[in-house]
């Protein structure tokens, strides 16, 4: 079974850095990259398309909200968890 492509998206590093290391620690998901800020993610989203993005929704300049609108515009098979 593929394993499930994890994309972390909060603008907190350690908090980015728990999840990371607890998704890890999960044989069927890899975390495939993390972003600090909706502009990032949007741009991380599209470049390595992956099956899920965990995204906090209050973060400097583009804010969650609107980095999901952008990122289902363009890949709406991405699922996004708020």
């Amino acid at each position: 079974m593929a394993s499930i492509q994890v994309l972390i998206c909060d603008d907190h590093e350690p908090f980015r850095e728990g999840l990371h290391a607890l998704l890890d620690t999960e044989p069927d998901v890899n975390v495939v990259g993390e972003a600090a800020d909706g502009q990032s993610v949007v741009h991380t989203a599209a470049a390595l398309q992956p099956d899920v993005i965990l995204m906090d929704l209050n973060m400097p300049g583009v804010g969650g909200i609107e980095a999901t609108r952008q990122i289902l515009r363009t890949s709406p098979q991405i699922s996004i968890l708020v």
